[in-house]
């Protein structure tokens, strides 16, 4: 009995358990369930692993710009990655080079031997490739003739490089071949009736340009001759009364310049003109203050038109109401213009005449003329 106790044992199930074999058959079962997921997690890991190897192939290739580097090359590249000092740069260049003119020494001894082999080349198949040659390329400038020959300006400087380097080599047919090129140089010849003035043309641009500076050179050189002439200019020195007097200056002087002259004139009749500049002085010409910096010739130029009479004309007349008027012709009469003190105008400005004065506006448009006798009356727009 002792025996028997000492030598039992359980059926085996491949599973060590103590309960029995009812615990030993669901264990069993759940001992297949873990193995069956282990192999899953084994299967998944393997997939996981192939696929990044893969994807670490591609990427490489992706990254790899050029495939058909050499050897050299490629070991040039590696042992000059990130910073390296210039004697090293050298050194890999220096055996970079060694390496490939001992390559090139290999390449052509195995050459050498393949002739001396048997498989040289003879002397008629290198005139037959040299013929296929010269064939293929007159048909790829016939070709090329053929498409450029629907533009009327076809090109060229192409087509005589093309013709020269042809030129340059050996043919048999030689006369041939110059009427074939006489006979194409005339379909691609350029038609005379076209017109070309929209296209650039350097020549005509420089023209124009050279007429363009002549016509600006006469202009401002008629501008200085006019600006030279002498102007005769008629004024009145208004201090409630006139008192006209007549004063020469050029044309390009400007309207401060003009007062000048003028102060000069009446200082020697008019004691109180020798203590005034002419900045004290007004220049009021056809009901408008002349600002200073206005020359006489930018008047006469844009014949510009006051209230009452145009202000491009300086001769006298006494009205210009008097004589038949035609509406539908503008006149030249115009008043005396009036020099007048500053402090005269600030006291008087408003009664008539200086209630109608304003400064003069070249960019305003004063439209007809309006005078007014005695009466004040403000101009309708």
């Amino acid at each position: 009995m002792g025996d028997f106790q000492a030598n039992f044992q359980r059926p085996d199930t491949g599973i060590n358990t103590v309960e029995g074999n009812v615990a030993g058959s669901r264990a069993a079962t759940l001992s297949k369930k873990r193995a069956a997921e282990q192999a899953s997690f084994e299967a998944r890991k393997q997939k996981i692993k192939a696929d990044s190897e893969r994807g670490k192939l591609g990427i490489d290739a992706k990254f790899d710009t050029n495939t058909n580097v050499s050897k050299e090359e490629q070991k040039f590249r590696e042992q000059t990655v990130g910073l390296v000092s210039a004697a090293e740069f050298k050194r890999a260049n220096a055996e970079i080079e060694k390496a490939r003119s001992k390559r090139g020494e290999d390449e052509f001894d195995d050459g050498v031997e393949g002739v001396d082999g048997g498989t040289s080349i003879t002397e008629e198949e290198l005139k037959r490739l040299e013929k296929d040659r010269k064939k293929a390329r007159k048909k790829a400038l016939k070709e090329k003739k053929k498409r450029m020959a629907a533009l009327s300006f076809a090109g060229d400087e192409e087509l005589e490089d093309d013709e020269t380097n042809g030129a340059d080599e050996p043919s048999d047919g030689k006369e041939s071949n110059d009427k074939q090129s006489t006979k194409e140089d005339k379909g691609i010849m350029k038609n005379p009736s076209v017109d070309t003035s929209f296209l650039p043309d350097q020549g005509r641009e420089q023209r124009a340009k050279e007429e363009r500076n002549r016509l600006r050179r006469e202009w401002l050189d008629r501008q200085k001759t006019m600006k030279e002439e002498v102007l005769e200019i008629t004024y009145s020195y208004w201090d409630g009364t006139g008192h006209r007097r007549t004063v020469h200056c050029k044309k390009g002087d400007t309207v401060a310049q003009f007062l000048e002259l003028v102060r000069k004139d009446l200082a020697k009749e008019f004691r109180e003109m020798c203590n005034v500049s002419s900045d004290a002085l007004l220049y009021v010409k056809e009901d408008l203050i002349i600002p200073q910096d206005i020359s006489f010739y930018d008047l006469i130029a844009t014949r510009a038109r006051g209230k009452s009479g145009p202000l491009f004309n300086f001769d006298v007349h006494d009205d210009v109401r008097l004589g038949a008027l035609d509406a539908r012709v503008e006149k030249d009469e115009s008043h005396p213009g009036k020099v007048v003190e500053r402090r005269w105008y600030d006291r008087n400005k408003h009664i008539f005449p200086a209630s109608r004065w304003e400064p003069y506006d070249p960019a305003k448009e004063y439209g007809t003329y309006t005078i007014h006798g005695g009466e004040v009356t403000k101009k309708k727009n």
